[in-house]
């Protein structure tokens, strides 16, 4: 539920304690400035854009702004009411080539960059169907087959393919909320997203997992007990772990890979950016930044099976692939039961996938973050939030404009 609190940042300079901090940009209320303002808070490197400015059409109407959607509660609200009342910082209707709904809370804005967090995941895997077009790439083999440093570590046991589908089975678990958790001592940290006291100042001779990499290839075991491939256990280590994999094989920096691959092909609106690691590495598992309208365009580009102004940008059949799930991709889902309540069906290939049949999926992050795919209606919509929460299950801001979206798409 939409909580007030008091404004963030707050005079010239700001109010003490409206100040936003490298310690507090992640909790709200602060995250209402934090999300929108991640390259202060955070170390980034650019994505610069290309090519001419897109041709969208804009032809919103107060009609729909006023459409009543039920809620996770069953409660029903006019869709902008929905939307503030649950933590949304902006949200994006495009179907087709017309934007028929666009609004914006929290000081966001049109022309102004907001953190993706893990849907940086599903862009990253859709950078590595690139990378398997220009390499020889075996989804079957090891990632340690590629990269040397990860032998004898958790990810030597697992497949590509399972990496991809977040079933590796390793021992590093995910958790947000304990300050005492292996991902807030350890990962994070790394990551150069959150707080640990004294961590951002360490250097690299201190330290024997300074980086990403590091973490990855030093700290990451096998799960004892547990087979690789057989049930779905989201972590962000796998995301990561493409990353690498597509700097190593290519030879440039993964944001830059996108930029030249991706980015400035696709005719976004503006420059995006991604966070970096302690190391000054790119953090694939949840570190871009753009605005809304380039989050739909991506969108767009998966819609439309890879194509962006006239140009096969991507590989038709790995952007089809996602969609291709069985009985065994069902199971991998189904046997781990922190999701059972949720609309998901599948996760494949770094998105969740609510219904296959009519192409309805979505790239999805911490805090409310949705990039959502409807095939059968061609609709793509783009959010960004400040959810206080960071996980969405269970979460009624969640559930509540997840919803929204299936009914207005639907």
């Amino acid at each position: 539920m939409k909580i007030n609190h008091p404004k963030v940042m707050q005079g010239f300079p700001p109010r003490r304690e409206s100040q936003v901090t490298f310690a507090n940009y992640m909790r709200s209320p602060f995250s209402t400035w934090g999300f929108r303002n991640a390259e202060s808070t955070t170390h980034t490197a650019m994505l610069p854009r290309g090519g001419d400015l897109p041709e969208i059409n804009v032809s919103q109407s107060d009609d729909f702004s006023g459409r009543v959607v039920q809620d996770a509660n069953g409660e029903h609200l006019p869709l902008n009411k929905l939307l503030e009342k649950y933590c949304a910082d902006g949200f994006l209707v495009l179907q087709g080539n017309t934007i028929v709904y666009e609004a914006y809370w929290n000081g966001f804005s049109q022309h102004q960059r907001h953190i993706w967090f893990s849907m940086t995941k599903s862009l990253v895997s859709t950078a590595f169907g690139i990378l398997m077009e220009e390499h020889d790439i075996d989804l079957n083999a090891s990632p340690a087959k590629y990269i040397d440093e990860l032998k004898g570590s958790g990810f030597a046991r697992t497949s590509i393919q399972q990496v991809l589908n977040h079933a590796s089975a390793i021992a590093f678990k995910e958790n947000y909320v304990d300050p005492d958790s292996e991902f807030s001592r350890f990962y994070a940290p790394a990551l150069g997203m959150a707080y640990l006291p004294g961590a951002q100042d360490v250097q690299p001779s201190e330290a024997e997992i300074y980086g990403v990499h590091d973490f990855l290839a030093k700290f990451v075991r096998e799960e004892t007990g547990e087979e690789p491939g057989r049930v779905f256990e989201y972590n962000s280590a796998n995301a990561d772990l493409i990353g690498w994999m597509i700097a190593r094989l290519s030879g440039i920096p993964l944001q830059d890979f996108i930029a030249d691959r991706i980015w400035s092909k696709l005719g976004t609106y503006h420059d995006a950016a991604l966070v970096v690691d302690r190391a000054y590495m790119p953090v694939a598992t949840g570190g871009m930044l753009s605005t809304l309208r380039d989050a739909a365009l991506f969108g767009r580009l998966i819609l439309n099976r890879g194509q962006a102004k006239g140009q096969q940008i991507l590989p038709a059949h790995w952007v089809d692939e996602t969609l291709k799930v069985n009985d065994v991709d069902g199971d991998r889902y189904s046997f781990n039961p922190l999701y059972k309540d949720e609309a998901w069906k599948y996760y494949k290939n770094m998105w969740w996938i609510l219904d296959a049949d009519k192409g309805e999926y979505a790239a999805v992050g911490i805090h409310g973050q949705v990039i959502y795919i409807n095939r059968s209606t061609e609709v793509v919509i783009a959010q960004f939030s400040s959810q206080p929460n960071a996980s969405q299950v269970g979460s009624v801001e969640f559930r509540s404009k997840l919803s929204a979206m299936r009914q207005i798409a639907g």
